[in-house]
């Protein structure tokens, strides 16, 4: 019987190539989902009613329901609603990239909304406009004290990739699934894969704490 460490030893090229598929997955749709985030984020924290309430119905609608139904929602109903073919590849980042951004837009709101009034209200006797208060006054304090909710958002959506094996996207866990389907090895695959996923966000956390050092406030 083959030993343990040979099985973990085998899956390694087949585990990693998934790994990359899931970083790929997560760096592009983050960076999608902190552009939505930012935006509704601002919409929320705007003086104008209408946008603070589409960015309230959208923030409600994504955190309202499962990330799943989200999933199966874009990759399988969406397609037949619009007529048009869409990768599995593609609705996992729209998926993750939607998800993220409704949170991260409440991490923008919460984070401009701690900024005192009397900073802005400074800005404004100097006589900037409203767009250049929150870009040079309050973006740049609200995103320093947003800094750890933002990591741990990037970790969330990291383990919410493993959701995106049901529609057959090959990364991390569906490409253990696959392993363990041909030499039924549970244990030892699973280990691995776990083990994959806690270098990456134990990476990600020790990032975290580096920029928290540096960009700390004084």
């Amino acid at each position: 019987m083959t030993s343990s460490f040979q099985v973990m030893l085998d899956a390694l090229p087949t585990l990693v190539q998934g790994s990359l598929i899931t970083l790929k997955i997560v760096v592009i749709s983050l960076i999608i989902a902190f552009i939505i985030g930012l935006i509704a984020g601002l919409m929320s924290a705007s003086v104008n009613k209408f946008l603070r309430a589409v960015a309230s119905v959208y923030v409600d609608l994504i955190r309202g329901t499962p990330l799943l139904v989200q999933v199966f929602f874009i990759y399988f109903g969406l397609p037949v609603f619009l007529d048009v073919r869409i990768s599995a590849e593609t609705a996992g980042i729209l998926a993750i990239s939607l998800n993220a951004g409704a949170y991260i837009a409440e991490i923008f709101r919460a984070g401009i909304m701690s900024i005192s009034n009397g900073q802005t209200e400074a800005a404004r006797s100097l006589g900037l406009s409203r767009y250049l208060t929150m870009r040079l006054v309050v973006l740049p304090q609200a995103i320093r004290r947003m800094l750890p909710a933002f990591v741990n958002q990037f970790i969330v959506s990291i383990k919410d990739t493993s959701l995106l094996s049901v529609i057959g996207i090959k990364e991390l866990t569906q490409s253990g699934e696959i392993i363990i389907s041909s030499n039924f090895r549970a244990f030892e695959i699973w280990t691995v894969v776990g083990i994959f996923y806690f270098i990456i966000i134990y990476a990600l956390s020790r990032l975290s704490r580096m920029l928290e050092r540096r960009f700390a406030l004084k």
